[in-house]
């Protein structure tokens, strides 16, 4: 990577804490790579005393490859993983401290909700997803049951603290954490325990963290105690593209830095390497609208580019019809691909609409932020067996499993087993194992419970020993998981599920050849996995995607749909400083754009059964004189005929040349 002047300032830079503002499109992953081959390289820094955190598995894993093709073998104990991942390693080593045992359970979102639900009582699924978002907020702002409890504003936040004791109380009983405890416990662990967090300062010489703006008190804190009395930080980020205070993340946190590490030096990546110069004039112009810490501005060489085109549509159904219309034209004028293609919107309910009109006309699509791999119902219940290997007091997981495929144990039973566990303060699991239960559970409940306890005892012991894939292939030939589908479902459903299944044992099978692991090292973790890692297929395929879910990718062309006041900015967030947030999203999705943008907005848009006149977004005018060469067009989708007769024009446009010789 040739680095240009402030990318080489940013690798050298060794003195002390530095803040890299890394402008949309500027490089700074590349910049990170290789800061951390100059500390190995240059500064003689060992690859184990290095840590770079990110926030997803997958830029983790896209770093690690770059590493690697840079300094080879020499990346060799690195730790290079997002904070929850870091979290996990620490809680793994030291949270016996906490009172936790090594093996404690992981619960994902889904697991957290339906503990929730089941301490909560009978409340509508929208309420408890507020109380849990409460709960969620508390835990990244380091706050405890009892002093969320103390700081109750209204009803909704005594409510939220209430289930927040006791959703607290059971996830110790069932040691277990979710994934905010990843991050709060290893504070509490580090601020308890001097000689703890000493240890891990004394390991972890360099901290790079990037997508630094989208940290959160708690993160922050953890980054604070890692680097304290040493202050040896890179910190990558951009203030402009700050888009998640809604879980979390704190601007303030770029405020922090130059307060509690007085030496930051700060250096501005401003070079953008992805934009026209068109595109980034109209970023820069909205973003000057916020107060800004730093100042920054992008600019390329690429060049001009085309005028960035305002759409002006009567409704929402010509709108989607139109930009269907327009994307279907231009690629067959151009030549190129559908993945060139990204049409982003504010919210989810927007792509209906605009699926329906894809689909019309014949348009490949692919949704960012579909169901995960890992949420399909096929995988939760092998999940559930793996967990449970993993950790015998996992309640959850060991309720989903022994009711996986049926196997003549019902609510009635496990009612029972509750009860007895309840009484002696143990687990279910281990309760099965209390001979003296023949006054709480019948003689065949008891077998039956303990004939598959017996089961789970004898697969935990093979998956310390033996390959990952065979054992957990035996396990599902013994539970019987492919006959229990096919039995239960159609054949249609059946088959695909299964597919998702064998997908999965293949995947943990090569994860464990390629990384030494035993299956029960593989379910340890297996609860931080967001995405299967089996090399995803590549599509030709427009990409659709709200702003949030785009933020890192970039793509040729870009519409971006429904700027409209009360859909961006949103309705609920018109004031300071949620309207800063807004802008900074409109940021996000121009700067998705390479070579052109197209921004469109409806004059009236369906709520209901009713047509609610709208207005232009005050982003579309604050972008400048960007937008004015591209002149402002009333819809007009071509009819048939017209459409007929330019698709001639363009099909006449490449026939081959008279006298020229055919390939």
């Amino acid at each position: 990577m040739q680095l240009n002047p402030a990318q080489r300032e940013a690798v050298d830079y060794m003195d002390g804490p530095l803040l890299v503002l890394a402008g949309a499109g500027s490089g700074k992953t590349g910049v990170i790579t290789q800061k951390i081959g100059s500390l190995i390289r240059q500064s003689g820094i060992a690859p184990h005393r290095i840590a770079a955190i990110t926030f997803t598995n997958k830029a983790a894993k896209e770093m690690h490859e770059r590493v690697g093709r840079l300094i080879g073998s020499g990346a060799d104990g690195l730790i290079i993983s997002t904070f929850h991942s870091l979290g996990v390693r620490i809680l793994r080593q030291e949270g016996r401290a906490l009172g936790l045992k090594a093996g404690f359970s992981i619960f994902d979102a889904g697991d957290a909700l339906a503990l929730c639900q089941e301490r909560a009582g009978n409340i509508d699924k929208a309420r408890m997803r507020q109380l849990q978002s409460r709960i969620s907020l508390w835990k990244n702002s380091m706050l405890d049951a009892e002093q969320a409890m103390a700081a109750a504003q209204d009803d909704t936040d005594r409510a939220a603290a209430a289930l927040y004791v006791e959703y607290e109380r059971s996830l110790r009983a069932y040691q277990a954490v979710d994934f905010d405890d990843l991050i709060r416990l290893p504070v509490q662990l580090f601020e308890q325990h001097e000689e703890i967090a000493q240890k891990w300062r004394s390991r972890i010489w360099h901290l790079l963290v990037d997508e630094y703006q989208d940290t959160n008190k708690c993160q922050y804190r953890l980054m604070r105690l890692l680097t304290d009395g040493r202050e040896s930080l890179t910190a990558v980020g951009d203030d402009d593209q700050s888009i998640y205070a809604w879980r979390g993340a704190s601007a303030d946190n770029l405020h922090a830095l130059k307060t509690d590490y007085p030496r930051l030096k700060v250096i501005k990546l401003e070079q953008n390497y992805r934009s026209t110069g068109q595109i980034l004039g109209a970023a820069n112009a909205l973003i000057a609208h916020n107060p800004k810490l730093f100042d920054k501005r992008l600019w390329s060489e690429i060049g001009n580019g085309a005028p960035i085109r305002i759409q002006t549509c009567r409704n929402d159904e010509e709108e989607a019809n139109w930009v269907a219309a327009q994307l279907s034209a231009h690629r067959f004028s151009h030549r190129t691909k559908y993945s060139d293609y990204a049409i982003l919107y504010r919210s989810n309910h927007q792509a209906r609409l605009i699926e329906q009109q894809l689909r019309a006309q014949k348009i490949p699509y692919v949704i960012s932020g579909g169901q995960s791999f890992f949420d399909k119902s096929e995988i939760k219940d092998i999940l559930a067996y793996l967990r449970l290997l993993a950790n015998e007091n996992d309640d959850p997981a060991f309720i989903r499993a022994v009711t996986t495929p049926k196997r003549g144990i019902g609510s009635t039973t496990l009612e029972a087993l509750g009860r007895a566990a309840a009484q002696r303060h143990k687990g279910l699991f281990e309760t099965i194992f209390i001979p003296e239960l023949g006054g709480e559970l019948t003689l065949k409940q008891h077998q039956s419970l303990r004939q598959f306890a017996d089961f789970i005892r004898r697969i935990a012991w093979r998956a310390e020993k033996e390959p990952a894939g065979e054992v957990l292939d035996d396990m599902l030939r013994a539970i019987g998981y492919e006959a229990s589908l096919f039995s239960t479902l159609e054949p249609r459903e059946a088959e695909s599920r299964w597919s998702n299944v064998l997908d999965f044992t293949g995947w943990v099978a090569k994860k464990g050849q390629e990384e030494g692991k035993t299956l029960l090292e593989l379910a340890q973790s297996i609860a931080l996995i967001t995405m299967l890692e089996k090399g995803e297929e590549s599509h030709d395929a427009v990409q659709l995607a709200t702003l949030h879910a785009s933020k890192g990718l970039e793509f040729r062309h870009v519409f971006l749909v429904g700027v409209e006041e009360g859909l961006l900015p949103h309705r609920d967030s018109l004031e300071s400083p949620k309207l800063e947030e807004e802008r900074r999203l409109m940021y996000v999705g121009i700067t998705r754009a390479q070579a052109s943008l197209t921004v469109s907005w409806c004059e009236k848009r369906r709520q209901g059964r009713e047509w609610m006149p709208r207005e232009a977004s005050r982003f579309i005018t604050e972008m400048g004189a960007q937008v004015k060469t591209g002149a402002e067009q009333r819809n007009a989708v071509p009819d048939q005929a017209e459409a007929r007769n330019r698709a001639r024009e363009l099909l006449a446009r490449f026939k081959t040349p008279a006298g020229a010789t055919k390939p």
